[in-house]
């Protein structure tokens, strides 16, 4: 069942108010009095509705709220259709939504208190074609996540845009079966985070100006590990903004120019990227004890903080490492290469599970190489790598979702 919501404000009249240009862009009309239609269809929605909002700038002071199962909310495009929360005096997101086989499409999201668009524990949920945005650009007053499934399954993500989250702007997070997919992510803490979750495809994506460009995560003290994620066919570069996350985030330890970023990730498969410009290494594998956060706060017994089973291999890189964040990276660079010299495409932090015995932990190939930056040791006595971490691992299987062509795009690129 179709629901469309009425406009109640003639938009065409504020360019004659206001004698626009034929060749102008007319100024944004704002529409006030539909938050109470809006509110009252999703308190009202039945499993099975469509609810359509046509284009327009709404405006609305709390959050809005969905907890029923297969609806979807579609707009009439991200640059059209425009859920304004400039004025939020109430609640922690844009939209919260506690429900499954939602789907939400063609609309935007912009100035939220929190969250953009937060979608808790729920299956076959679609997010497509949405912007999310922090119009004042980077801000440590900034929502945190701009588009936030967590504990969820079967997660789509494809065509949105996310700009200005303190932390991450695409998160998934304690969740499994997950394609991220054509996106654009830009002036955020983090461009994309896939954290604690299980099966992941990330590709096709764009991740530039950002403080780091593609993050996979896995954190203490959640209610599960995650693994298994391939970053692959995706555009990471310049993403040299200074990390402006709030204190005590896990995103405020990630230093600015980082490209790809591991942190005690396992099961990893990084290939087939673009990955260019990124000051302080266009990749970076870390382990938690790198964050500074390991003595700080309680961490559970079992966790695990290493990296391992980690495969580098086919990117394009250029550039990058020639002006790393942070005074001891700094001193590092020059000290190991130069003024003018760079960090290898591959900065490890040099933490490795001792209790492994067995297999490799990190295989890199096709990188200008790998530099152990001894963190165990303060960085006291960094090693080139070279050769000694050129391995392979069995590739990841490829994540499918119902009723998605899993990897088209980068299917074809690399066919031609």
């Amino acid at each position: 069942m179709a629901v469309k919501l009425a406009k109640g404000l003639v938009l065409g009249l504020a360019c004659a108010l206001v004698g626009c240009q034929p060749q102008g862009t007319p100024p944004k009309a704002v529409d006030r009095d539909y938050q109470k239609v809006l509110i009252e269809r999703l308190l009202d929605a039945k499993p099975g509705d469509v609810i359509e909002i046509p284009a327009g700038t709404y405006a609305f002071d709390r959050s809005l709220n969905l907890r029923v199962d297969g609806v979807t909310l579609r707009g009439a495009g991200m640059d059209k259709t425009v859920l304004s929360f400039k004025g939020q005096k109430s609640g922690a997101e844009g939209l919260l939504v506690n429900a499954g086989n939602f789907t939400i499409e063609n609309l935007a999201i912009e100035d939220s208190k929190g969250d953009g668009l937060k979608v808790n524990e729920g299956e076959n949920i679609v997010i497509r074609g949405v912007r999310v945005e922090w119009t004042r650009g980077p801000h440590t007053d900034n929502g945190a996540y701009g588009l936030y499934p967590v504990q969820t399954k079967n997660v789509l993500i494809e065509d949105c845009v996310v700009i200005g989250a303190s932390d991450a702007g695409l998160y998934v997070g304690q969740s499994d079966n997950i394609i991220v997919r054509r996106n654009r992510v830009e002036q955020n803490v983090a461009g994309i985070e896939i954290e604690n979750s299980t099966r992941a495809d990330v590709y096709d994506n764009t991740a530039t100006h950002n403080t780091g460009g593609i993050l996979v995560f896995d954190m203490p003290n959640l209610p599960r590990r995650g693994h298994s994620t391939r970053v692959f066919n995706n555009r990471v570069v310049a993403n040299n903004t200074d990390n402006f996350a709030r204190k005590g985030a896990a995103v405020a330890s990630v230093p600015a120019g980082s490209g790809v970023v591991l942190n005690s990730a396992d099961k990893v498969e990084i290939f087939d990227n673009d990955i260019a410009d990124n000051a302080t290494a266009n990749v970076i594998i870390s382990s938690y004890w790198s964050t500074g956060y390991m003595n700080k706060y309680g961490v559970s017994k079992d966790y695990d903080p290493y990296p391992e089973e980690v495969y580098v291999h086919g990117n394009r890189f250029k550039g990058g490492g020639d002006s790393p964040d942070g005074l001891d990276l700094k001193a590092l660079k020059v000290a190991m290469f130069g003024l003018s010299g760079r960090l290898p495409d591959v900065l490890w932090d040099g933490y490795a599970n001792p209790k492994r015995s067995q297999g490799p932990q990190i295989c890199v190939d096709g990188a200008s190489g790998v530099l152990n930056a001894d963190g165990p040791n303060k960085y006291k006595n960094p090693d080139l790598m070279g050769e000694r971490m050129r391995c392979t691992l069995p590739p990841l299987p490829e994540i499918s979702l119902p009723g998605a062509t899993v990897a088209t795009a980068a299917k074809a690129a690399r066919a031609a």
